[in-house]
Formats: structure tokens, C-alpha cells, sequence
């Protein structure tokens, strides 16, 4: 018998990285993202965000790669939050994301600090953020994918 736990630190931005997620849509954003993931067969340990971008910490299922789930999350996700009237600026998510894989023991850190992300922001932006993560992780700031 096979068993994996594949936990992933989903990051990624509102198209064009703008402030389209507002405090009343907040809640129904993360109950289409939370229900799109569960039908999915993942497991989902916390959603969070600010009115730019959304966090997800989620295992996800063996069978699926993280680019499919992903795509899939984004595309069923802007299609539903366009028809939400608590969204009324939505359009959509920014191409791309982050993914960060983490161990079981790291879970509860990372799931403060999803819960934390209102005050997180008030001392550093999601984009200085998003680069150092970047850099923490290997990735060259000359890559082409590198936000600007």
C-alpha cells in the first residue's frame, strides 16, 4: 500500500496584482477555493490572503501534479468569483504562482502565518515578500519569471 502527503504553500496574485479581493468577498473567495480543492481529493490546512493575492496550504493528491491542480484551481475559481456579488472587482488571477513544499512538523507555522497576513503586510509588501521567498529558495532574481 502506497502513502504520500505532499503539503504545498500555494501563493499566488490577483491579475495584475490588484486589490480586487475585498473584506466581504473574502469569505466566499475562500469557500469556492476551499470546495473547488475538497472536490478534488485535497486536503486543505488553511486559505488566506489579502485583497492582492491568496495563500493555500493544501495537500494535495498524488495523482495530480501541482501545475494541473493549480490551473484548475484558478480558472474554476475566477469563473465562479466573477458571478459573486461580494466581488464586484474581481478579474481574475495573475498568470503563474508559488509553490513551496514543507514537512508535516512545519504546518502549524505556516498556517499562522496564513492567519497572520493582515498584519504580516502592514511591515513588508507581498511582492518584497514573494522575492525573497524566491531568492530563500534558489531561484535567481535574473529568471525570467522574477516579478518586477
Amino acid at each position: 500500500m502506497s502513502f504520500t502527503r505532499f503539503v504545498y504553500h500555494l501563493v499566488f496574485p490577483t491579475k495584475n496584482r490588484q486589490n480586487t479581493i475585498s473584506e466581504e468577498g473574502e469569505r466566499i473567495l475562500y469557500k469556492i477555493l476551499y470546495e473547488i480543492m475538497r472536490n478534488d481529493g485535497a486536503y486543505v490546512y488553511r486559505i488566506g490572503g489579502m485583497s492582492d493575492h491568496v495563500h493555500i496550504l493544501v495537500d494535495i493528491p498524488a495523482n495530480i501534479s501541482v501545475a494541473n491542480f493549480v490551473k484548475k484551481l484558478k480558472q474554476e475559481s475566477s469563473f465562479l468569483a466573477k458571478q459573486a456579488p461580494e466581488l464586484p472587482l474581481w478579474s481574475g488571477w495573475a498568470e503563474g504562482y508559488g509553490g513551496f513544499t514543507y514537512s508535516i512538523n512545519e504546518i502549524d507555522t505556516i498556517k499562522q502565518y496564513i492567519m497572520n497576513q493582515k498584519e504580516h503586510h502592514k511591515r513588508i509588501s507581498f511582492i518584497d515578500e514573494y522575492r525573497a521567498w524566491l531568492i530563500e529558495n534558489g531561484i535567481s532574481s535574473d529568471a525570467p519569471f522574477f516579478p518586477k
